[in-house]
């Protein structure tokens, strides 16, 4: 039998703080940081699904939905939502909290391929993806038309 592990096996959370130097001219987190942030969380979410090491194939989205700003509290949760034959579709939500205030608001959401990577860093099989939650379901189902759109892209260049 073919092995997989629940999403939830992957699930990996970090929480950055932002500093000064974190930010641009209006007093709000770079988004090349932000990326940063998340091409690590996705690796390492990536990393536990397959127990390998990994590269990035693609950022396949970004979407910047609110910003954070000094002192704001950044806290990025990673899944891998599918899996091909060596990659991994990653999911990473990153959320801003003022821990003065209390509040909480999504920031950014991504995808990214991740591809498992043997030592001589040629692509190696991964373990299938298991979803479990309303929320895993759906990201599983729709991969597919995500995966179509990336070969869609492919096809334009």
């Amino acid at each position: 039998m073919e092995q997989a592990y629940p999403v939830d096996h992957s699930r990996t959370i970090q929480t950055k703080l932002v500093l000064p130097p974190d930010t641009n001219h209006m007093q709000t987190i770079f988004g090349g940081k932000v990326l940063a942030f998340i091409d690590e969380i996705a690796a390492l979410s990536a990393m536990k699904h397959s127990s390998s090491a990994v590269v990035t194939a693609s950022i396949d989205s970004v979407d910047f939905l609110s910003s954070a700003t000094v002192g704001d509290a950044l806290s990025l949760e990673a899944i891998v939502t599918s899996t091909g034959r060596t990659s991994m579709e990653v999911y990473v939500k990153v959320f801003s909290a003022n821990l003065l205030t209390g509040i909480k608001t999504l920031t950014t959401e991504s995808f990214l391929t991740m591809v498992a990577v043997d030592e001589d860093g040629n692509p190696k099989p991964v373990p299938k993806v298991i979803p479990e939650t309303e929320e895993e379901i759906r990201l599983f189902t729709t991969a597919v038309l995500r995966k179509e759109h990336r070969k869609n892209r492919a096809l334009i260049k």
